[in-house]
């Protein structure tokens, strides 16, 4: 489906990243492996991961390149967007997928706990965004898909800077999806279910918990790469400013913000 493509994913080294970056090379494309390696709270590095799914997709006969450079700041994120160029002399998707946690209870939560999960997941979108746009403009084509979160969409106990960061991926996706379309290049979202090291950070608080992390143990990160890989290719371009989401085998269309009901009083 993306035979010849070139596309950038971002925290491909672990999870739902991965499994995207391994079916997009199954489908023809040549990937850049983007993954600094971090603990789930962005701390340490380890360019292990990114090189690990490099060589399994070269090993099956792909072609892929690892990239370990930060998505968080903006002169670095230039250098992901450049290694596709000096790679394989164009960029045709950026997935959005890499993303840290520091979940705890909002009148506890920091500075610096707001701060980090900002700087990653929303930052870290628009500085890839941002670079690659300048490419698509150019060339008159490309797609951005952006991993947001039912915590974004519905708000989650605990992860008021992850909430807030993944809704924010909504906004900018869709402005993007305004801003670009003149020059054919898309942006949709994907929010994901499944069973990884983010989620199994998780605990139970209650049975009720105890039992959704039961049957989430069953959808396995994979279920998710079909859809980025269809928002990628070409058979997808009527398909702009969207948001789905995935649950194992089924694919939803998330609603729009509208109004549902209106007052006004003619006299002020």
């Amino acid at each position: 489906m993306v035979e010849g493509k070139v596309v950038v994913v971002t925290g491909a080294g672990r999870g739902i990243g991965r499994a995207i970056a391994m079916l997009m090379a199954q489908h023809g494309a040549k990937v850049v492996v983007n993954d600094i390696g971090v603990a789930l709270d962005g701390s340490g590095s380890d360019a292990t991961p990114a090189q690990e799914v490099a060589n399994e997709i070269t090993a099956a006969g792909g072609k892929a390149v690892a990239n370990c450079d930060s998505i968080a700041g903006f002169d670095s994120a230039a250098k992901i967007v450049q290694c596709a160029l000096d790679s394989y002399g164009r960029i045709d998707c950026v997935v959005n997928n890499a993303g840290i946690l520091r979940d705890v209870i909002f009148h506890k939560m920091t500075e610096a706990d707001w701060d980090a999960v900002i700087s990653v997941m929303l930052k870290g979108a628009f500085n890839m965004s941002r670079h690659a746009a300048d490419h698509f403009r150019k060339q008159e084509s490309g797609s951005f898909v952006h991993m947001t979160s039912t915590s974004g969409l519905v708000g989650a106990m605990g992860q008021a800077n992850y909430s807030a960061a993944k809704l924010g991926l909504v906004a900018l996706s869709k402005s993007i999806a305004i801003d670009m379309a003149r020059f054919n290049v898309r942006s949709n979202c994907i929010a994901p279910v499944a069973w990884t090291r983010m989620t199994a950070s998780i605990p139970a608080k209650d049975p009720a918990a105890a039992k959704r992390i039961a049957q989430r143990q069953q959808v396995t990160a994979e279920h998710n790469a079909p859809l980025a890989v269809f928002l990628a290719s070409d058979a997808a371009q009527e398909v702009n400013g969207q948001v789905f989401a995935v649950r194992k085998n089924e694919i939803f269309l998330m609603s729009q913000s509208r109004p549902l009901r209106g007052i006004h009083q003619a006299d002020g």
